[in-house]
């Protein structure tokens, strides 16, 4: 938890005042079984009715006390304890959005997903349990032993003695427990990732019959969740019913003993009830204290795994000293002998090198898993190249910062969302566009007839992932928002799979006639897509076979000339 301290800091004293608060209830609890004492043993004998009415009112006093003292201070406990948590989620978020491509695939979206909920409501729930309980249960804990004491020594030393077995116990479960419930919450991460996998691919499971598979797939990590679960909750269950033992046999010594003195003359029986009031505020604090471990045992493993996130270092940052000008007229984007590796075990890209100057287009084809999505990442600055360097007008791309080179693209990615909202909702994107700028982005992207055909046009709803277009609708939405910004940068992963031919014909002879300033890269599956491109590049493996024109790849590249044989068919026309 003092890794957390700085979010802790700044409401210290409300916290303490908080526990003030508590302890004030504590303490006018425990003098309500001395006063019910005093009345039995003293004031009843006397016959004083004035005094009785005196303690008496003293007692509803101390009851009336300790509500609201305790009802105030769980109230600033729920307080400070959600404005803390507030504010450690919304800097979790924020790091987690600007942790690199890199960190992100080692965290995992899962094992992001379950630190920003569970792991933040364990640490709720420890900061508002800590506040409540932390002070209540050791002071009424140790109050009441004192109080005992002050009465009858003899009675107290057979309670007190019972007291180190409770802290074996709470020492032994806490230890075992700890270790369970930091890898409870990892295999939770595994949970979140099979339901999210589920729930994004639902459609397809139904549509393959794959149901009962995946429903085998989650009930697997299910289990092994559930299993740890009871395991940690069957050690600490352990704590409850065997403080209570130890306490009710504690309990029942003093009885006996207490039956022996009160019959020697040695005590009164007024003391032997107040210790049985003593004895249940006692067994509820030491209930409180094994509650507090048990929660702070999941406390403090949920924030280490956020502290870990929260102490990421910065990757990715950007290099000074860079000139930003070091050929008189030099190439928008060049990459120059580029490679790179997601795992560092074999190459996803081998020694890729290329230039394109300002206006001009490169369409880039190959296999799955041949690299092409790479290089767009390495573009955008999402991952650094192992080897070689990437420049946009003439200046390395990590001497940018992120947000003056992401500016300067407009991007549809292979597996890009829609959000819920509208229309305008979902080309804008939170950016400063203008009405026009939407308006004709939409056009170009050739979605301006499906939205205009809605009664609310650009205020048309979307639905969740945009669950109610078409798949043609939502890629030439995405389109539109990437045109938009009217970038100097325009890059298209595969956006056009979606749509028929006459489609995107028409879309690639706007995009030619109205942003011929942008520098353009395509990645596609089909030839006609990027066949009017100022150069083409041909990966296989992460390695280049192919880098011309359409016209010097069908005579130089057996494998381009294959592709487009099996897509246009035989004839003089593919050259």
């Amino acid at each position: 938890m003092e890794k957390l301290g700085r979010y802790i800091k700044p409401y210290i004293w409300y916290m303490v005042l908080t526990m003030g608060i508590k302890l004030l209830g504590a303490v006018l609890e425990l003098l309500i079984p001395y006063f019910m004492e005093v009345i039995l043993d003293d004031v009843v004998p006397a016959g004083a009715m004035g005094s009785i009415f005196l303690y008496g009112g003293l007692m509803f006093f101390c009851a009336a006390g300790c509500l609201a003292a305790n009802v105030g201070a769980n109230r600033m406990s729920a307080v400070s304890s959600g404005r803390i948590t507030r504010k450690l989620r919304h800097d979790l978020f924020e790091k987690l959005e600007y942790l690199s491509a890199r960190q992100m695939d080692e965290l995992t979206i899962s094992s992001a997903e379950s630190r920003l909920t569970s792991d933040t409501y364990n640490i709720n729930q420890l900061l508002a349990r800590m506040q409540r309980l932390g002070v209540r249960a050791p002071i009424l804990l140790l109050g009441g032993v004192l109080m005992m004491v002050s009465m009858d020594m003899t009675l107290a030393l057979i309670l007190i003695a019972m007291l180190p077995l409770i802290g074996i116990i709470v020492y032994v479960v806490t230890k075992k427990s700890v270790p369970l419930y930091k890898e409870e919450q990892t295999v939770l991460d595994g949970v979140v990732r099979v339901l999210q996998e589920n729930i994004t691919g639902v459609r397809v499971i139904k549509a393959l019959s794959k149901t009962d598979y995946e429903k085998k797939r989650f009930d697997g990590v299910n289990s092994e969740l559930t299993r740890i679960d009871q395991k940690a909750g069957m050690i600490t269950a352990i704590t409850n019913p065997s403080t209570s033992l130890v306490l009710n046999l504690g309990l029942t010594l003093v009885v006996l003993v207490g039956a022996f003195r009160v019959n020697a003359g040695n005590c009164q029986s007024g003391v032997i009830i107040a210790f049985l009031q003593y004895f249940v505020m006692i067994s509820n604090a030491m209930l409180g204290v094994t509650r507090i471990f048990i929660m702070w045992s999941k406390g403090e493993a949920s924030a280490h795994r956020v502290a870990d996130v929260l102490a990421l270092p910065a990757d990715l940052i950007p290099i000074t000293g860079e000139d930003e000008r070091k050929e008189e007229q030099p190439a928008h984007i060049v990459f120059r002998d580029v490679t790179f590796s997601y795992t560092g075990i074999g190459a996803n890209l081998q020694h890729l090198s290329f230039e394109l100057k300002r206006g001009e287009s490169l369409g880039i084809l190959g296999e799955t898993g041949a690299g092409k999505s790479t290089v767009l990442n390495l573009l955008m600055r999402f991952y650094d190249p192992q080897e070689g360097t990437i420049l946009i007008d003439g200046k390395d791309i990590r001497a940018y910062t992120p947000d003056t080179l992401r500016a300067k693209f407009g991007v549809v990615f292979q597996n890009d969302f829609v959000m819920e909202g509208t229309m305008k909702d979902n080309i804008r994107f939170f950016r400063e566009v203008t009405e026009e700028n939407m308006e004709t982005a939409a056009a170009d992207a050739q979605a301006a007839e499906f939205i205009h055909n809605r009664a609310q046009g650009m205020e048309a709803p979307v639905a969740v992932r945009g669950n109610n277009l078409s798949g043609g609708q939502k890629q030439r939405l995405l389109i539109a928002r990437a045109l938009a910004s009217r970038p100097e940068i325009l890059l298209l992963d595969d956006a056009s799979s979606a749509l028929d031919y006459r489609t995107d014909a028409q879309l690639r002879k706007v995009l030619h006639r109205n942003y011929k300033d942008a520098t353009t890269i395509l990645v596609a599956q089909r030839i006609s897509s990027i066949r009017q491109c100022t150069r083409i590049l041909v990966l296989s493996d992460g390695k280049t076979i192919g880098y011309g024109t359409h016209e010097e790849l069908m005579r130089t590249c057996e494998e381009y000339q294959t592709i487009a044989r099996s897509q246009m068919g035989e004839g003089k026309e593919l050259a």
